[in-house]
């Protein structure tokens, strides 16, 4: 049974105390989240009167608060996003191939987001190039989607990038080189290269003196202790999996939706909350993906959630070869035009055409009575000062 229970209700209601209790501890950008949460689609924000042009019907609709890590607010930007990406499709193969981190780089990245995430995106990048670039692999540039995410299904903190790749690349001569069936790359190189690129860009940062250590990694600041912990982390394996390719670009693109606008949880996983627990649905990966629930503190549910935060201005969306935003326009015609027009081509578009007629329209709003055009009809101000308020003592 679905749920009414949003993240916005826990926020409202504990949000005050959980700032009492850790003023000391909340960064500008946790705040900021928090406070965008508990006023999205209020009359804090401000809004607007909506009525049908062919009956009664009116309603109220208040702002959304727009925030990157509102579970509210990314259905309809996840929609917008997939729209503009029907046109990157090629009729490929594409695989989903995934890059994670150590606890220990995980530790170390929680007290550099900024910093360690961008080496993250720059390992991932290098790795996926050059091993497509090796002509005893393909042996040309491959284009390539990559999505941080930074939690795991209980919270916790799990950093690691999501890659949808199509399956081939471009030589530099000008042709078309796809991947052997239901292969890509193969995965103990990439994980090999992964893991030597990453350490050595983090060696770099360390010397640079761009990072920072707190709690249990005070000392990480000496040299010494930093390179030791380096050789642990090269006798670990580093994991990366590639899952099989795609049926067609309608499944590439549901697919995608799962992936690209997600937030650390979402409103359908929570099962209840009151003064003593927040309950939610998760999926233990380590037991055949089984379905269990899991109950925290309303705090620790909230400072898990905040962990999550990314730095302002951090992109967690990027494209890169010939993807890249720079020259996707161009380099996506060059490729479509070494395929030509077969009938297989006229048979994925189509596809693809189905897959655009579910989007939504984002230009007018149905009457949920009369399925007529609903017309805004008068402005609500946002309040002078939006302050989230107490949630109301009902005992």
């Amino acid at each position: 049974m679905r749920s009414d229970l949003e993240v916005a209700d826990i926020f409202r209601r504990h949000g005050c105390a959980y700032r009492d209790a850790h003023d000391g501890h909340i960064g500008r950008v946790e705040r900021r989240v928090m406070s965008a949460i508990e006023l999205c689609r209020t009359s804090a924000l401000g809004g607007h009167i909506e009525a049908c042009e062919d009956c009664a019907h009116a309603r109220v609709a208040y702002n959304s608060c727009r925030n990157r890590h509102c579970p509210k607010c990314q259905s309809t930007t996840r929609e917008r996003w997939l729209a503009d990406r029907q046109a990157d499709l090629l009729p490929v193969p594409y695989f989903h191939v995934v890059f994670t981190v150590p606890s220990e780089v995980a530790e170390i990245a929680f007290h550099n987001k900024a910093v360690v995430y961008a080496i993250l995106f720059d390992a991932v990048a290098a790795t996926l190039k050059t091993i497509a670039a090796d002509p005893s692999h393909l042996g040309g540039e491959i284009g390539f989607l990559a999505i941080l995410h930074t939690w795991g299904q209980a919270l916790t903190h799990h950093p690691h990038v999501h890659c949808l790749v199509p399956g081939g690349a471009l030589s530099p001569d000008g042709r078309w080189i796809g991947c052997r069936p239901n292969f890509f790359l193969p995965i103990h190189v990439l994980s090999r290269l992964f893991r030597r690129l990453f350490l050595e860009r983090l060696a770099v940062a360390h010397a640079a003196g761009r990072l920072r250590f707190s709690g249990k990694l005070d000392g990480f600041d000496d040299t010494s202790t930093f390179a030791a912990a380096v050789r642990k982390l090269r006798r670990k394996n580093w994991i990366v999996y590639a899952k099989p390719p795609f049926g067609s670009p309608e499944h590439v693109l549901a697919y995608l939706g799962r992936y690209t606008h997600r937030v650390a949880i979402a409103n359908s996983r929570l099962v209840s909350a009151d003064e003593a627990a927040v309950t939610f649905r998760w999926r233990d990966y380590r037991h055949g993906n089984a379905s269990r629930l899991m109950s925290l503190d309303p705090h620790e549910f909230i400072r898990r959630f905040l962990i999550h935060s990314l730095p302002d201005g951090f992109h967690r969306i990027r494209h890169y070869g010939f993807l890249a935003n720079g020259c996707r326009r161009a380099r996506l015609a060059t490729i479509r035009a070494l395929f030509g027009p077969p009938e297989p081509i006229a048979a994925v578009a189509g596809e693809a055409d189905n897959t655009t007629s579910r989007l939504p329209n984002f230009d007018q709003t149905r009457c949920p009575c009369c399925g007529g055009i609903l017309r805004i009809t008068a402005a609500l101000p946002r309040w002078r000062i939006a302050r989230p308020q107490p949630w109301p003592d009902t005992s």
